[in-house]
């Protein structure tokens, strides 16, 4: 892996020394971002302040602190979002808590504050550096004849969750009076706010604190130190804010520097739980445990830690710049947003770069992002989906609630598992009501997709403990709600899935759609093949669980339903599957004519009245979703025939969608197809080309979904890492501009570098492995045990096509 040196911390150096500066003229398609790790914006723009929280975005899986400047105000959307820690104002959504904002730090030289709503900076540049998590800002303001320089790193330790550390440099080319207003602002920015009905302030020796209570009765505390700066102190107080005031007066072109620690706690912390809450002395005692150590140690366990994450996960693209810093930056934001510290969080849709989607885990988590975990981070893999486990209660009390047994999971959970879905999750752009939706109620494949992923995680990690330890349990009970739910039909004589919502969300409330079908027929067959390892492996184990469950009165039922679920097959000649039971006869209309229909640009497709729920044209991959995830069961020919009838009527509505397509389009050696889809699902985060309304919704921030979609366009796609649970079958296409593709990976506990080029592929086994791993390519096989080395070579390349 390249290593990328620290850049010289100091003003009387430039940022600009080690980054790649774009101000207009892009690399690849977007202003602003190149190789070396390091993505950057020269010149501020006001415009792009939105899009520029979520792209600068530091992470650390406990909190995500959005990329606005230190003197940020709500007004410029500035948050620290919490993972896991929800909260609700009346029948407002309940969303997850903005903290307090720890780091607001405002300058002022000679009576003029120094921020860009009130000067427009002389020049400005921003830095997010991938490879260590650290966030830079370089910002000259000039006025009235003076000139004042900031520049400021800050980092969300992944060492201790808890700590947000930053380093502020300034220097006037004037001597003069400077004032530093530094603390903590609780006056934040909500989508369904304010959050905070107690809100109390206290200022004890070095540090300062904010304590706030949630309307759930949730306690946040913030506290925060100053060190190294000289000059006369004073707390400001003010309605929302505790402030120290810091007055000293500066020589002209001496540069002067200050630390900033800030910790945050919360009621919830198992720590702080223990004991009847304190979380303010435990944020207090962080702070004072972090100011003793000082800056430049604990930057130098955050990025130890994030060097470990990336020597595991960093996929290498040579000859495409462009591919490789798209990579790079969609693996930086799976690394920082994983909770490693528990396994009572997942991963929202959005992140933790705002409250957008309520900040709910979806099924993204389990088939998007769950396969880089996986691979390359499995002990994070199986933290994320015991939050299932953790939430399978929940998903029992819906199924319940809608007359079913087993677990019906939450399309939207949060930390319990309840439903956080609305039945109104649209409003019409023309009559301003809430739409009835059906995703809370009707999406019923997202029990399935989490039972798929456990199994997926057992096959290629061979930890059978995770059975153990619920995954065996979720299972049975997903297989057991769809057995409540189905449908058996005596005239067919087969069972049905009636009235579902697919992946394709435009077309609601439909019979037999293939993707659920076959979703839920692998539910099933899972449930009998667990019960037979369990009776295998743990009897009195599988007897315990076999009576807690009250499941052998339904075992019978499992058996039938999984010999006798209906799934829609190829058509004999046009190789076509159906979407669901009456989708070839709606209208067949191209995307650009339907989208000339459009009244109002932000107007809804879907729902009762939605343009597209009559047609054919669909929100995102769904029979293609299919393919990908059951490569083995179909053939080259439905594969083509589908993705040829089905791409030109996606709208790729959503972020989920263009990676699907990418990976079909590889395995079928459409080369250009296939990039073009990766790139577009890569660089998502970076041009900001994605929706940010559906109605009058706000869905804006980060898409980690799409993040994993990059990765595994990029390993599963172009590089067709395949496992069966005992054969690694590697499939190379590389698009033209790559000469050359590597990545690591493990399959039972056991780590491979893979290196491709056209004329080869060449497999090294770890020093560290214990067990050898057979391996195919292109008819090839071999096995590669500890430390040992396979190649497979093809002069011509043309077996890789």
């Amino acid at each position: 892996m390249k290593k990328t040196e620290a850049p010289n911390f100091a003003l009387d150096g430039t940022i600009a020394d080690t980054v790649k500066e774009c101000s207009g003229a892009a690399v690849g398609a977007a202003p602003g971002w190149g190789g070396d790790f390091l993505l950057t914006e020269v010149g501020y723009h006001p415009d792009r302040v939105e899009l520029n929280g979520s792209r600068f975005l530091l992470s650390n899986g406990y909190m995500g602190y959005r990329g606005t400047l230190e003197e940020a105000e709500k007004e410029d959307l500035v948050a620290c979002t919490l993972a896991g820690v929800y909260d609700q104002v009346g029948t407002a959504w309940r969303e997850p808590v903005n903290a307090p904002n720890g780091l607001y730090t405002l300058l002022s030289f000679n009576g003029q504050p120094l921020r860009p709503g009130l000067i427009k900076p002389a020049a400005h540049q921003q830095v997010l550096d991938l490879q260590q998590a650290l966030h830079r800002r370089r910002t000259t303001f000039t006025f009235a004849e003076h000139s004042v320089e900031i520049e400021a790193e800050r980092f969300l330790s992944l060492a201790d969750p808890h700590l947000m550390v930053m380093a502020y440099h300034f220097r006037s080319a004037h001597a003069g009076e400077i004032v530093i207003e530094t603390g903590i602002d609780a006056d934040v920015w909500d989508l369904n706010g304010p959050h905070f009905t107690e809100v109390s302030f206290a200022a004890a020796g070095p540090s300062r604190t904010a304590t706030v209570r949630t309307n759930e009765g949730k306690v946040i505390a913030v506290a925060e130190a100053v060190s190294g700066i000289e000059g006369q102190k004073e707390l400001v107080t003010g309605e929302q804010r505790l402030l120290q005031r810091i007055t000293l007066t500066v020589a002209a072109g001496k540069e002067y520097c200050f630390y900033k620690y800030v910790a945050v706690y919360t009621s919830l912390d198992p720590e702080c739980a223990a004991v009847g809450g304190a979380s303010d002395r435990r944020a207090q005692e962080a702070v004072r445990r972090a100011v003793a150590v000082g800056f430049d140690k604990l930057r130098a366990e955050h990025v130890a830690c994030w060097a470990e994450r990336w020597q595991r996960s960093r996929v290498v693209v040579t000859g495409d710049p462009e591919a490789q810093f798209a990579l790079d930056y969609s693996i930086y934001h799976l690394l920082a947003v994983v909770p490693a510290h528990t396994e009572h969080a997942s991963i929202p849709a959005r992140g933790l770069s705002a409250q957008t989607y309520k900040g709910a885990i979806f099924w993204d988590t389990e088939l998007f992002m769950l396969p880089f975990f996986i691979y390359t981070q499995p002990e994070l893999a199986r933290k994320l989906l015991r939050y299932r486990y953790h939430t399978l209660d929940g998903a029992r009390r819906k199924a319940a609630e809608y007359g079913y047994r087993g677990a019906f999971y939450a399309w939207e959970s949060q930390e319990t598992g309840e439903d956080a879905c609305s039945y109104f999750n649209v409003t019409d752009v023309f009559s301003g009501r809430p739409l009835r939706t059906y995703f809370r109620d009707k999406q019923i494949h997202i029990s399935a997709d989490i039972a798929y992923a456990i199994w997926q995680y057992y096959l290629i990690t061979g930890d059978e403990s995770l059975l153990f330890e619920g995954g065996a349990e979720i299972i049975l009970e997903t297989a057991r709600f769809y057995y409540s739910y189905a449908y058996f039909k005596k005239d067919k004589s087969r069972y049905e899935l009636l009235d579902v919502t697919g992946p394709d969300e435009y077309h609601e409330r439909v019979a037999n759609n293939a993707y659920t079908n076959y979703m839920v027929k692998y539910n099933l067959a899972i449930a009998l093949e667990v019960i037979g390892l369990l009776r295998e492996k743990d009897e009195a184990f599988y007897q315990s669980l076999i009576e807690k469950l009250d499941f052998e009165k339904d075992l019978s039922g499992l058996v039938e339903m999984n010999e006798l679920l209906y799934l829609p097959p190829p058509d004999p000649q046009t190789k076509l599957i159906e979407q669901f039971d009456g989708y070839f006869r709606l209208e067949d209309v191209k995307l650009s004519d339907l989208k000339a229909r459009m009244k109002m640009p932000h107007e809804y497709l879907g729902g009762g009245n939605g343009l597209a729920s009559t047609t054919q044209i669909i929100k995102q991959a769904d029979v293609v979703a299919l393919l990908n995830l059951f490569k083995a069961d179909f053939s080259r020919a439905v594969k083509k025939a589908n993705w040829a009838y089905y791409e030109p009527r996606t709208e790729h509505g959503s972020s989920l969608s263009p990676c699907v397509y990418a990976m079909l389009a590889a395995e079928l050696g459409k080369k250009d197809w296939a990039y073009r889809y990766f790139l577009q699902t890569a660089t998502i985060d970076l041009t900001g080309d994605y929706k940010r309304y559906v109605g009058t919704l706000y869905i804006g921030g980060t898409h980690p979904a799409a993040n994993g979609g990059a990765w595994m366009g990029a390993v599963f796609g172009f590089g067709g890492l395949h496992f069966d649970g005992k054969t690694v079958k590697l499939k190379p296409l590389l698009p033209a501009e790559w000469q050359a593709l590597v990545f690591n990976f493990q399959v039972k506990g056991q780590w491979f570098t893979v290196e491709m080029t056209e004329e080869q592929v060449r497999v090294k086994a770890d020093r560290g492995n214990t067990q050898p791993i057979r391996f195919e390519v292109a008819g090839q096989q071999g096995i590669c045990g500890e430390n040992g080395e396979l190649v497979f070579a093809f002069p011509d390349g043309k077996s890789f096509g």
